[in-house]
């Protein structure tokens, strides 16, 4: 399928940033458009014009199919019954949008964050500028940021958005410097400490002919609770509801009525199913999360929410605090899926109007891969991977079997066990930090090992390129003194506190480390501490323990506060050396099985 005619956005993204620096961080900055854009000519326009606006969320970089489980949606039968659907890929959801655009004349494109960071290898190496690439390509028009746009600190982040070449590797390609994303990434409620400023522009007005709708983007509020320490140094994350409120009043004063908000936070549905529908029996009966919370509270004004962050799929109405109807949407991750959202302007009031008849409902549509391939990803995908293929395609070790990880649902994963296994024995050596134990947070298994080869590498091959996809944030390995007593407060804040409260976050452990979750009971009590014991022996209070664990989690992120209070740190290899250096010992002869996953006794 042919590109639909490029827009000349890069003039564009010139013009909007020539304007925020004249303006200030905080300005409200309308994009230019190209001549000819305004419809109509001479014919008499009708009050109401439907917007097409198409969304997506958490593309985390996956150029590429993304493997194993997480390369899959699941759709809901007529019968109740489910099937996976393989999804995803660059160069399908380029036609996808493509082909969706087609026959409307007023369509805009955005998503809700983490269009970066925690990216597999053909992106990650390369520090994300192949993503920027084809997110330009996408003719994305805005974006807010997510965590993980903050994974290499701001600095980072502005190079991504302003472009120019990585201030230590350099350029990539030769003759080539990066010129950045043609769209904006907003960052509303984030504002450096000392300005109070925001760091990013918070809003966009995109505007075709009449036609104006306002943009405020926002990520999650507990952001530094999830992305290194280093990554958010001088930034504060402030309340989502408080910031969009504020610049929805300010879009107002601005003459922008329509608003939309893209939200780095997100909800959890009932169903795992994309088609399942949360308004039943109700309206947003089938949705959990804070972003019902938000959602109930946001201002009247805002008109419709995007969001993410949960990598969870939904298209709900969540009445305003005036009871109107509002669309929430989120479309999965990986661009598996993208949400069709019709919007309908009222030329006359500039607002969109907001009805249980004036629009269909938002529609969550699946990015398969039966359709025909965008060539001009073909080519970039080619292109990026002829530069990293002496590195990907680099035989780690053998499995033999999948060994699911960001793909399983249960609190323990095979591959979280193994990724444990091989930071303990990594630093177990008594001059590597004497580790008797190691600890890994769930979100850092970023896929699944799968069995089945990618490319020619051969089944139960594990390339380079699938073991950086499996954990890409290059984290350092600390081994850190806990006392016994520490070590239980960290199991118990797997499930409660201000983080993990509402939504879990349970550790992978190692070997010979094991204890009882009891999901039947509420907070830290789902933690049997009798049965907390290393190699057999029950964990002793007043104990010290050396304990494996990268740099995130012994830094406090995911809200596990009690781990910074370790002491007699080691620092030693990246977590991805040890993941390497672990897959390395088997051969084909002997490849890794997935491990039993049996460390972790869970009570429902």
């Amino acid at each position: 399928m042919s590109a639909t005619p490029q827009r000349h956005r890069r003039n564009r993204r010139l013009t909007f940033t020539a304007l925020a620096v004249t303006a200030g961080a905080g300005a409200m900055v309308a994009a230019a458009l190209p001549a000819g854009a305004a419809s109509g000519g001479g014919a008499a326009k009708s009050r109401t014009v439907d917007v097409q606006m198409l969304s997506f969320n958490d593309f985390h970089g996956t150029l590429e199919p993304p493997q194993g489980s997480s390369g899959n949606v699941t759709e809901r039968q007529a019968d109740g019954t489910t099937k996976a659907i393989p999804a995803g890929g660059v160069e399908y959801l380029a036609t996808a949008l493509r082909e969706a655009r087609k026959g409307h004349e007023y369509s805009v494109t955005a998503a809700a964050g983490d269009m970066i960071g925690g990216s597999p290898m053909l992106s990650g190496l390369f520090h994300d500028e192949p993503s920027i690439e084809a997110l330009n390509k996408l003719d994305l028009d805005v974006t807010s940021v997510g965590n993980h746009e903050f994974d290499e600190g701001r600095a980072e982040l502005r190079r991504m958005a302003y472009g120019g070449c990585h201030p230590v590797e350099g350029c990539f390609e030769e003759g080539k410097e990066f010129t950045g994303s043609e769209f904006p990434f907003l960052a509303a409620n984030v504002t450096d400490e000392k300005t109070k400023r925001p760091m990013m522009n918070p809003t966009f007005i995109w505007k075709k002919g009449d036609v104006k709708i306002g943009f405020i983007g926002v990520t999650l509020e507990g952001t530094p609770d999830v992305v290194t320490a280093e990554g958010v140094k001088g930034l504060k994350f402030n309340d989502e509801i408080e910031t969009i409120n504020k610049y929805a009043a300010e879009l107002n004063k601005q003459g922008v009525k329509s608003i939309v908000a893209l939200i780095h936070e997100g909800g959890l549905p009932a169903s795992g199913a994309y088609n399942y529908d949360c308004d039943v029996p109700g309206a947003g009966a089938g949705i959990s999360g804070p972003i019902v919370d938000i959602a109930k509270n946001l201002d009247p004004k805002v008109d419709a929410l995007v969001t993410g962050h949960t990598h969870q799929a939904y298209a709900c109405t969540i009445p305003d605090p005036a009871g109107n109807p509002r669309m929430v949407t989120s479309a999965a991750s990986y661009g598996r899926l993208f949400t069709d959202t019709t919007l309908t302007y009222d030329r006359q009031t500039k607002d969109i109007v907001r009805t249980p008849a004036s629009s269909p409902k938002p529609v969550n549509k699946v990015v398969t891969r039966d359709q025909p391939k965008a060539a001009d990803m073909s080519e970039l995908l080619q292109r990026w991977n002829a530069l990293a293929a002496p590195i990907a395609n680099r035989p780690q070790g053998f499995i033999s079997a999948d060994i699911p990880g960001r793909g399983s649902d249960s609190p323990e994963k095979p591959l979280g066990d193994l990724i444990a296994d091989a930071q303990l024995e990594a630093l177990a050596p008594a001059d590597k930090g004497g580790a008797q134990l190691a600890l890994m947070n769930p979100g850092g298994i970023r896929a699944d090992l799968a069995y089945k080869a990618s490319g020619a590498e051969g089944d139960g091959v594990v390339t380079y390129g699938e073991s950086y996809t499996v954990q890409p944030f290059n984290n350092m390995m600390n081994v850190v003194d806990l006392t016994g007593a520490q070590l239980i407060t960290a199991l118990q804040q797997q499930v409660s506190g201000p983080v993990n409260g509402a939504n879990p976050k349970i550790l992978q452990v190692s070997k010979g480390f094991t204890y009882t979750l009891d999901m039947t009971k509420a907070g830290a009590d789902r933690i049997v501490v009798d049965s907390v014991k290393l190699n057999g022996a029950a964990i002793d209070p007043a104990k010290t323990y050396r304990v494996a664990m990268n740099e995130f989690l012994a830094g406090g992120g995911d809200g596990f506060t009690v781990l910074k209070e370790h002491k007699n740190k080691l620092v030693g290899a990246p977590d991805l050396d040890c993941f390497n250096a672990y897959l390395g010992k088997s051969t084909a002869a002997a490849p890794i099985a997935p491990p039993a996953a049996d460390r972790i006794t869970v009570i429902k």
